[in-house]
Formats: C-alpha cells, structure tokens, sequence
C-alpha cells in the first residue's frame, strides 16, 4: 500500500521518453550531475530542460530518502518546490508528507531553457563544486491552496502538487494580480509574530512556524561570453563560450497546525 500510495506522487521529470523520440529536435535535454550534500555524502542531481514547455526541472534525492524537485518555468514565471519527505519508523511515522512551495521565478537563478537544452554531458563521474555559491532565498509562505481547487492555477503546477494535500503554499505578494478566492489566507502578521517556531514549541499539537530548507548544489546560473577575433571593421563579436554554476540555497518559512506536522525542523 505505501509503495502504491508514493507512486502517485512520483518525480516529475518526464523527458527521457521524448529524447528517444524528439531527441533529434532537440526539445529536451537531461544531464546527470553528481554532487557532495552538506552532511557529505554524494548525491546526483538530474536536471531536465524542456524548450516546447520551457522549464527546467532539478530533481535529487537526499541521504534520508527525501527527494526534492524544483521547477523553474520560464512561461509563466514562477518556481515550483516539492519535497516528499519519508516518515521516520523510530518516532512512529509511517506515512510520507509532501510539501509544495509555489512563488515568483528570479531569472537570474538559472540559464534560459534554450541554452540549457544545448548542454552536453562531460565527465559523467566527476563529483563537481559550484564555482559560485549564493545566499540563501528566505521566502516567508503566507497562503495556503486547497490541492483540489489548484486546477485553475495551470496544469503544470496542479500535477506537481498534488500530492501536497495538507502542504501546498503560495505568497501573497506573487499573486496580486490574480484571483486568489481559492487561497486561504493563513496567519496575520500580527499573529504570526508572538508564534513560537517549532522546535521550541514542547506541546506537539500546538501551531507553530515551520520552515523547510533544501539547498541546490549545482546549476548553471549563468552564459559565459568570450569574444571572437575582429572582423575587418575591427570589432569583436562576443559568442557564447560556456557556463558558470551557483549553488542555491531556499528557506521557506510558513504556519502549521501542529507541531507533529514539522518533525524535520530541529534547532541549530
């Protein structure tokens, strides 16, 4: 039943079908990246561009069997995070939970679709290291969306969020120009501010304010140019040469019911 149950809400990349059909047209593209995670072990990353959809979609597995996603669509500007995170046996979880954070897309993240798709494999069992490695994007969840009623939204994010049944959240600020009836608000600033976060709220069915964060360790953020010899009128035309890659990290910040439902966030 719970292999059955994860099935539904299994990863989203999709392009490893179409490159054996469209592979010629050069619609899709996935490279495979290893990288070292934070508590050291080696993890791989799996980045998909999709140029008739134009996104990008980040996919990794993490050592205690969390895997996140990330998509960034570049057609309607927003970025998707979803995270299916496994129940812990030893505190008597025996179910998962996924979360799914939906906001406004920084283009300067990561390269455009097309160039992405242009990428080609090198060094498949290098372990690589972002040359750059970014802040992290503190992003403060003041909405919640009722999975059933998220259709309206678009297609894309309706199918990656499905399973966030009780973990689906949006930014108000992102949505001031769109109808948000279906959203549900959730605490006042005001409220929020005297909320306990929740690893120090002792009692387990208190409300408190979660936060998630998972880190992206490489993505190519950003087109190297170099510039070819002069022409004859004595100008050097810059061409593309290259790509540098970031390190990304996110922190999403929102309210939950109680505090069973945050068992991951621990103090540092």
């Amino acid at each position: 039943m719970y292999a059955r149950e994860i099935s539904s809400v299994a990863p989203v990349l999709s392009c490893l079908l179409m490159i054996s059909v469209f592979g010629t047209l050069g619609i899709c593209s996935v490279l495979k990246v290893r990288v070292r995670l934070s508590d050291g072990l080696i993890a791989e990353e799996i980045l998909e561009a999709n140029s008739e959809k134009d996104t990008i979609t980040v996919e990794y597995k993490q050592g205690d069997g969390t895997h996140n996603t990330v998509v960034f669509d570049f057609k309607r500007d927003v970025r998707i995070v979803r995270a299916l995170i496994l129940g812990e046996p030893e505190r008597g979880q025996t179910q998962y939970q996924v979360l799914c954070f939906v906001s406004r897309l920084n283009h300067h993240e990561i390269i455009p679709t097309e160039s992405m798709v242009h990428l080609r494999q090198k060094n498949p069992h290098l372990v690589r290291t972002a040359e750059e490695r970014r802040g992290l994007e503190h992003l403060h969840m003041d909405m919640a969306v009722n999975v059933s009623h998220a259709g309206h939204l678009n297609t894309l994010i309706h199918n990656v969020c499905q399973g966030a049944h009780e973990g689906f959240y949006i930014r108000k600020s992102d949505w001031l120009d769109k109808e948000t009836t279906e959203f549900e608000p959730l605490l006042q600033i005001a409220d929020a501010i005297g909320l306990r976060r929740c690893p120090s709220t002792l009692d387990l069915w208190q409300p408190c304010m979660c936060s998630y964060r998972l880190h992206l360790e490489w993505i190519p953020c950003l087109l190297k140019y170099c510039h070819s010899r002069r022409d004859t009128a004595g100008r050097a035309n810059p061409y593309k040469c290259g790509i540098r890659s970031c390190s990304q990290g996110y922190r999403f910040d929102y309210h939950v019911p109680h505090r069973l439902l945050c068992p991951w966030d621990e103090e540092t």
